[in-house]
């Protein structure tokens, strides 16, 4: 099922809890090498299809394969060759942080350098601290540290700089681009469209259990979405234009105000961010006008009969 070059391969995965459907017909790929970052709102899915994927929750239909392998089927040594950075772990410690890097780091065939690791997460003043006596921001790096010791082919990074503040993110991203570089492959959750953007080849948006887009991050969309938004104010009033050729359109303003400055004059390219909202914004009204019509269908008649 899988293709030859791909680490990870979904097709019409699905998910039920009762009546209730988390997931349903879920397919894409991730290619080996490829950072794919998975988006959605809270509640949309990102973390059923992550677990599954990860061999800790059984899926109801459709067929998966992670590193060649069925995930709900995957070994120990299968399980090695992954690595995890869960949303939270709850991890008290009353080992250090060089002591828990050191004792995980002997649990894998091939882990990678300590002192890298921990210089990597930013904890070289710490590595001496016990866990338990860390800060939020700087445990959650202990999460990501415990993630990548063992030199990962498959790295699963679920909301991995949350509590980061914003030179730790800096320094994290480069962490996962020299991961890139050396060849691992990254599924990323987040919930900054900066850091998607930033880090990932291409990405998938999940909606209410559904994947509805998936493409590369700069084309995801389409080109209407990435269509670029000039900006002004003309007779006291504010305008705005989409265009594909925006410097003509400025130049044209700029031509109609006889040479002088167009007030509050901007040109805005839709980010990741803007197209990711107007995709979910899209979905959502979708689904709505969807349920407006189903209970349009079911409503009763006055003599109690249903339409």
């Amino acid at each position: 099922m899988t293709p030859p070059d791909s680490a990870v391969s979904v097709r019409d995965l699905r998910k039920t809890y009762g009546s209730v459907d988390a997931l349903h017909d879920v397919s894409f790929d991730i290619a080996r090498g490829e950072t794919f970052a998975l988006l959605g709102p809270n509640g949309a899915g990102k973390s059923t299809t992550i677990e599954i994927l990860e061999g800790y929750r059984d899926r109801t239909g459709g067929a998966a394969e992670v590193l060649g392998v069925d995930p709900g089927r995957g070994g120990t040594d299968w399980k090695a060759r992954l690595g995890i950075v869960l949303q939270s772990t709850g991890e008290s410690g009353s080992a250090t942080v060089r002591e828990q890097l050191t004792h995980f780091a002997g649990f894998y065939p091939n882990p990678r350098n300590v002192d890298e690791v921990i210089e990597a997460v930013g904890l070289q003043e710490k590595q001496k601290t016990l866990i338990r006596k860390l800060s939020g921001g700087q445990r959650r790096r202990i999460d990501v540290a415990l993630g990548i010791i063992g030199n990962p082919e498959l790295l699963f990074l679920d909301e991995p700089t949350t509590g980061f503040d914003p030179e730790a993110r800096r320094q994290f991203w480069q962490l996962i681009l020299a991961l890139k570089d050396e060849g691992t492959t990254i599924l990323l959750t987040t919930h900054y469209l900066d850091e998607a953007a930033r880090l990932s080849d291409r990405a998938g948006i999940i909606a209410g259990g559904s994947l509805i887009e998936v493409g590369a991050i700069d084309e995801i969309g389409g080109a209407e979405a990435r269509t670029p938004v000039v900006r002004w104010i003309e007779d006291g009033v504010a305008r705005s234009e989409r265009t594909t050729e925006p410097s003509r359109l400025v130049a044209e303003l700029v031509d109609r105000h006889g040479g002088a400055e167009v007030p509050q004059l901007e040109v805005v390219r839709p980010s990741l961010e803007d197209v990711y909202l107007e995709l979910v914004e899209r979905f959502d009204s979708s689904a709505r006008d969807a349920a407006s019509l189903h209970a349009a269908a079911l409503d009763t008649t006055p003599n109690g009969g249903v339409r």
